[in-house]
């Protein structure tokens, strides 16, 4: 087997959650599975804290700041490539903690160009090509003001500030055409594993399936719920579409979260072996309609309201439907014993893998 490199960037405003995302990529990507996830740390951070090296204030200029840092990644980046090379395993992760193009959001374009080509001798194309993807994690201050917290003792960032800077370096990455961007529409926990799942899309294996149990509980207290969890509420809307390929279930959803619409394309994939893999992707509202129009005649649309809530470490949904008053569907995602549930919810019945409550035979239901 041929060694595969992968050379992905994680990057976004203050606060986004690169931190938390870095451990999660440690844990997913394991050496028991052929795995090495080589991390390159934030050079800023690394300048400013263990260097004392500081553009704020007296110290130095911006632009000369850039000098330091554009060098110092430059040679990280060479150094995890070689590196990448001599590792005994076959599949190699490189982690960017922010990389090259970030910079481009503090000084000109025209100042940019001149420093990378004169400390790393390359043009800012010569740089884009050099990464297999860009997570683009969008800050808390943008969305999730709640959650807002810095947690970098080399960072000071008003909110005011760290939107600001999140408009900057998302600028500075645009241009990149393999630029994945990840937002704040959906819990902190959901939008690690969207990062996740983008990952996984980027080296070409299917994601594995999260453990989850699914239960059929006595209708409660949503808004008590909802209060004291911070629940997310999200409505939606999920069609079937007409299966062009046996081997693969085809659906669209149409979500909306506060005022916002946002609209999902999804394939189900099966494997003869038993395996089966999402692969979802957003689409426009104009592709949404187009969709519709494959609609499989024989399925109702399924509207329901998900709320999204962490209890116990854990992440928690229910289902609510429209045309059941008395009973609803809830999720547990983790390994724990399904008794660890919030006051106020009565489990009636688990019913993980029971056909009957599958979204697609619940299209055809008329009660739960």
């Amino acid at each position: 087997m041929s060694k595969k490199i992968y050379r992905v960037v994680l990057t976004g405003g203050p606060a986004a959650g690169k931190t938390t995302l870095i451990s999660r990529i440690l844990k997913e990507f394991k050496q028991d599975d052929g795995w090495r996830v080589i991390t390159i740390p934030e050079t800023v951070t690394e300048l400013i804290s263990g260097f004392g090296i500081n553009p704020f204030g007296v110290c130095m200029s911006m632009l000369k700041f850039q000098d330091f840092v554009i060098a110092d990644q430059v040679h990280k980046e060479k150094l995890a490539l070689e590196a990448a090379e001599v590792v005994p395993e076959d599949k190699v992760l490189i982690v960017y903690d922010r990389a090259l193009l970030d910079d481009k959001a503090y000084i000109s374009d025209e100042d940019f160009a001149e420093v990378l080509m004169r400390v790393a001798g390359k043009t800012e194309a010569e740089v884009l090509a050099g990464y297999d993807a860009v997570l683009y994690l969008v800050t808390c201050a943008k969305g999730a003001e709640f959650a807002y917290n810095l947690g970098n003792t080399a960072r000071s960032e008003s909110i005011e500030y760290a939107r600001e800077i999140d408009d900057r370096t998302l600028s500075a990455w645009s241009g990149y055409s393999n630029l994945r961007i990840i937002d704040n529409s959906v819990n902190f926990e959901d939008k690690i594993n969207r990062a996740i799942r983008e990952i996984y899309r980027v080296i070409g294996e299917p994601e594995p399936m999260v453990k989850k149990r699914k239960f059929l509980i006595s209708m409660p207290d949503m808004a008590q719920l909802t209060e004291k969890y911070r629940a997310a509420e999200i409505d939606m809307v999920q069609t079937y579409l007409v299966m062009t390929n046996p081997s693969i279930e085809r659906r669209i959803r149409r979500e909306r979260n506060g005022g916002e619409q946002l609209y999902f394309y999804t394939e189900k994939h099966f494997r003869d072996d038993g395996t089966k893999w999402d692969t979802e992707k957003p689409i426009t509202e104009k592709q949404y309609n187009g969709y519709m129009l494959e609609a499989d005649p024989e399925l109702r649309s399924v509207s329901k309201t998900k709320y999204r809530f962490v209890y116990d470490s854990r992440r928690f949904e229910i289902d609510v439907y429209p045309f059941s008053s008395e009973k609803a569907v809830m999720f547990i995602y983790g390994e724990k014993p399904e008794h660890c549930v919030p006051d106020g919810i009565e489990i009636l019945s688990e019913v993980t893998g029971d056909p009957q409550y599958k979204n697609k035979a619940l299209s055809r239901a008329d009660s739960l």
